[in-house]
């Protein structure tokens, strides 16, 4: 079973050197890896190139942000299954050997997650991704101490964008607008979304704990004093926690049926009233930035889809 892996860094402090020395000891070693990089850091692309020489190096003119350097990762790679990386993790031995053993449970699965647990050991990341009643994204598990409760290998809506695998097949026959992640996300809700465009297409996800990996939740982007903090919108910054309520917008107007729209219309209001609330009375530039440039791209967007629909 041939793997590419795809990992996209911005450079962050040795998150990379870390997360490649892992998969270089994985007892079932992957085809190929790939490193987008968006540090726009000459030297870092140079000192990685040197260190590991086998990997493939992509360094990008300007930050592609994660979605459509994922994109480019995929699109260049050959794998019949492709592992999607962020740069701050660590992956136990054996995770690529059990991961792959979920594919294998029904060929209609198109993505496996492993146990992320965090950097500790101790506590939670994930143990699969689903979607919440609120229309967002929860990562089952997220902050619990982990004693064992999520030994069972079961179906789940979708995979941690942390360290999601994904069956090439499913990716190729979701592709939107020659997208395989949207790239007009950016960041944020990007593995919401392909979970449930692909549940929407009829495959589904599976989550295998014995694929342990390792995640320093946030060491990206969050400011150390927010590295693995809950209330993730509190330590971003005001172009991202835009980005972050924005995106949860796009995810619902491209996937959710009117049905399912009235049906959740309840907790999608009180969500909104808390996170708006939150915004005006603590983040009130985030207010300005949403209405002066969010909201024309999410009409462009809809526009973009209509397009699209047309076009297949």
């Amino acid at each position: 079973m041939n793997v590419s892996v795809i990992i996209v860094s911005i450079g962050a402090k040795d998150y990379l050197k870390l997360c490649l020395n892992s998969l270089l000891k994985q007892s079932h070693q992957p085809l190929e890896i790939i490193i987008i990089d968006n540090s726009s850091q000459p030297d870092f692309a140079r000192n990685i190139s040197k260190a590991y020489p086998s990997v493939k190096l992509y360094s990008s003119p300007k930050n592609l942000f994660y979605a459509a350097a994922l994109n480019k990762g995929i699109s260049s790679s050959s794998g019949d299954f492709v592992l999607c990386l962020n740069d701050d993790v660590v992956l136990g031995k054996e995770f690529i050997r059990e991961a792959l053993k979920g594919f294998l449970v029904d060929n209609r699965i198109g993505s496996v997650s492993g146990k992320i647990l965090r950097s500790d050991g101790k506590v939670l990341d994930s143990a699969g991704l689903y979607l919440s009643v609120w229309r967002t994204a929860k990562e089952k598990g997220y902050g619990q101490k982990d004693s064992g409760q999520f030994e069972k290998n079961n179906y789940i809506f979708g995979a941690s964008g942390a360290a999601a695998f994904y069956r090439r097949e499913m990716l190729e026959s979701i592709k939107e607008c020659g997208d395989y992640f949207d790239s007009d996300f950016g960041m944020f809700y990007e593995d919401l979304d392909i979970s449930w465009r692909a549940h929407r297409y009829g495959w589904l996800a599976y989550y295998i704990p014995a694929a342990l990996v390792y995640h320093v939740r946030g060491g990206s982007f969050r400011p150390d004093c927010g590295i693995g903090k809950p209330v993730a919108r509190k330590y971003l910054n005001d172009q991202l926690h835009c980005a972050l309520i924005k995106n949860r917008y796009l995810t619902i107007l491209k996937n959710e049926t009117f049905c399912g729209f009235i049906a959740h219309l309840i907790p999608i209001l009180i969500y909104d009233l808390c996170v708006w609330g939150y915004v005006v009375f603590f983040r009130p530039r985030v207010f300005k930035l949403f209405f002066n440039a969010s909201l024309r791209q999410i009409n462009e967007k809809r526009q973009k889809m209509r397009c699209c629909k047309k076009r297949f």
